[in-house]
């Protein structure tokens, strides 16, 4: 027998180390080569971790929620015959402050069995429970495991099992069959660990408000003629996608920003210096089933509006999928958060900082208005902006959402040259 040890390698350019996850396997299980084997997140995206070898796992590092530096032990497998497959190294990691000189960076490498105790881990449940066809998240599969659920008799909403799937079935799906009406069932009280993307954000958010002075400007935008453009833009789409509301946001936005440029900026805080940028990387706010991700649209300004239906689609199925591109989750100028018909009649959205400025659309309502002095039916939209007031002032805010009302009030405005 060989004991090998798979050492995290480096998954990202000034990755230093990354977050735990989730495991899919456990001590005393089987791998296969190339098989999934632990879901790992640094700051950036999730990425599946994969087993170089085959064996049986005999250690894992830690617990989900742990952090892993680049380079140390994530997993040992314990390998038939007496020698180890011939394995590429990777080239040792640049030492950093702190760090030990014998931390490397490398691929399984073999270990004495004597020196490294066998340590028994807590067992997360695997990445496919019961039917074969059953799907559903790292942090699902983890809830499931404590809840001693199996995942295969849990019917989904969707294409995959989810958190509220858990809850319902919680309350019916006992073996019971469904409750009666009255009194509803208490559930019982749970421990969920803030770890992975849910405790990314938490930290991103506190920091977001601690560092940065927010206000909020909130303004009515009569968007009747606008739903009408985009009926009938819908009514002749042909074979392109379906157009929401979001990408006419963002033409009015692109189309208004070039005169306050303060806004599309990042801010450095530390280094004194605030860069305004003349391409417009748009940040849209996707609910998925881990928490809130923001992929990013890539020169916003330059595409019509169909391409950003397309794109605003593509990014939210990817992230929605954990298949974002770090690439896609980062290096965004200004964010747009919407809940869609959850918008409520008004919100104060939290900066993606270092960002100075988000912007939030709100549900839109039919009330009557006066037209003259007639009173006619017109749909209304409430559209909120949060600004970092160390470096926008109230009368640029107020004045971008002016401009950006007058196009989306006039929307011909948004197509002419």
């Amino acid at each position: 027998m060989a004991l090998f040890s798979f050492r995290l390698p480096d998954i990202g350019e000034g990755i230093a180390e990354a977050e735990i996850v989730g495991w899919h396997v456990k001590v005393g299980d089987r791998v296969e080569e190339d098989q999934p084997i632990a879901d790992m997140m640094t700051d950036k995206a999730t990425v599946e971790m994969e087993s170089p070898v085959s064996g049986v796992v005999v250690r894992l590092a830690g617990e989900p929620g742990q952090q892993i530096a680049i380079g140390s032990m994530l997993v040992e497998i314990e390998m038939e015959g007496d020698a180890a497959p011939a394995l590429t190294p990777i080239a040792p990691l640049p030492e950093r402050e702190g760090a030990g000189e014998d931390r490397e960076r490398s691929e399984p490498q073999p270990v004495v069995e004597e020196e490294q105790p066998i340590a028994s881990t807590p067992t997360p449940a695997p990445s496919l429970e019961g039917r074969g066809e059953v799907l559903a998240s790292p942090a699902v599969r983890a809830r499931a495991k404590e809840l001693g659920i199996d995942l295969a008799q849990v019917k989904p909403s969707g294409d995959h099992i989810r958190h509220s799937d858990l809850d319902a079935f919680l309350l019916y799906g006992t073996g019971q069959g469904y409750r009666p009406a009255g009194r509803p069932a208490r559930r019982a009280d749970e421990a969920v660990k803030v770890i992975g993307l849910r405790r990314r954000i938490a930290e991103n958010m506190a920091a977001s408000k601690r560092a940065i002075p927010h206000f909020s400007y909130v303004e009515e935008i009569d968007v009747t003629a606008l739903e009408e453009m985009r009926e009938q833009l819908n009514a002749n789409r042909g074979e392109r996608p379906k157009l929401t509301m979001l990408p006419l946001l963002v033409v009015a936005i692109c189309r208004a920003l070039p005169d306050f440029p303060m806004l599309n900026a990042r801010y450095d805080d530390e280094a004194g210096v605030v860069t305004r940028y003349g391409a417009v990387h748009m940040g849209i706010a996707t609910q998925t089933d881990a928490g809130l991700m923001v992929p990013v649209i890539r020169d916003a300004q330059d595409r019509n509006v169909w391409q950003l239906a397309a794109e605003i689609r593509r990014l939210a199925d990817a992230a929605r999928t954990g298949k974002a591109k770090s690439e896609e989750l980062s290096g965004s100028t200004l964010t747009l958060t919407s809940l869609g018909p959850l918008g409520g009649v008004a919100t104060t959205p939290v900066i993606n900082r270092p960002e100075v400025a988000i912007i939030g659309p709100n549900r839109i309502i039919e009330r009557p208005v006066f037209r003259g002095k007639e009173v006619v039916p017109a749909k209304l939209m409430n559209l909120s902006i949060s600004c970092d007031h160390r470096v926008v002032d109230g009368w640029n805010a107020a004045s971008f959402v002016q401009a950006v009302r007058k196009l989306l009030e006039t929307p011909v405005l948004l197509f002419a040259d």
